[in-house]
């Protein structure tokens, strides 16, 4: 059984709250709540990439940071970033200056380019891939399973990069396409209220 936190506010929290303050705001706001919006879409699995060896404390601290040097995210503009671009974002010390998931990020938005161009948006390919809920059945005993190891396999073969299995999972976490808020959570019965009445899309 997953553990959880009380709060100062005495709200029962997922325990991973308790590692670091700003963390409440975080999980009570936006971790696991369903997103269907491309934009947040593509922003996250880029910042799950960044955050692959590191803490995600560091990633939110500098999230802010990010989305200035990555044009908000928006795949668009970020498609058209070049090797100046990727020199320049080398020299940003408000990110994390990893030549790697920077590039991975560029190629990533001309993937997500590609893709909506297929699929319509990122929202209508990721939701595809939303698990029967038995799939996770104990929250937060895994760090990995048969759907994000489908995703990945699938994204990898569409040309993107940083998007392991375990990667991607956080992303499935995060933007809610599972419920993994600890049993005995505040939220975890808001966010199942929010996931029955959400219009998936595609």
């Amino acid at each position: 059984m997953s553990k959880t936190v009380t709060g100062p506010d005495g709200k029962c929290r997922c325990a991973w709250c308790d590692a670091a303050p700003e963390f409440n705001a975080y999980h009570d706001t936006e971790w696991g709540f369903p997103v269907i919006d491309d934009q947040r879409l593509f922003e996250k699995i880029c910042l799950e990439g960044f955050q692959s060896g590191l803490s995600w404390r560091t990633i939110l601290a500098k999230r802010e940071n990010f989305r200035a040097a990555f044009a908000d995210f928006d795949f668009r503009k970020l498609a058209k970033f070049d090797e100046k671009d990727v020199e320049r974002l080398l020299q940003d010390a408000g990110i994390i200056r990893h030549r790697g998931k920077i590039e991975a990020s560029i190629n990533n938005a001309k993937r997500a380019c590609e893709m909506v161009e297929r699929e319509g948006s990122l929202a209508a390919y990721f939701w595809r891939f939303e698990p029967d809920p038995s799939e996770i059945a104990i929250p937060q005993t895994k760090s990995t399973s048969p759907t994000s190891v489908a995703l990945s396999k699938d994204l990898k073969k569409r040309g993107w990069k940083f998007v392991g299995p375990t990667t991607v999972f956080a992303f499935m976490q995060a933007m809610g396409l599972i419920n993994d808020h600890a049993e005995g959570c505040f939220l975890r019965p808001k966010i199942d209220e929010v996931r029955k009445s959400l219009v998936r899309p595609g």
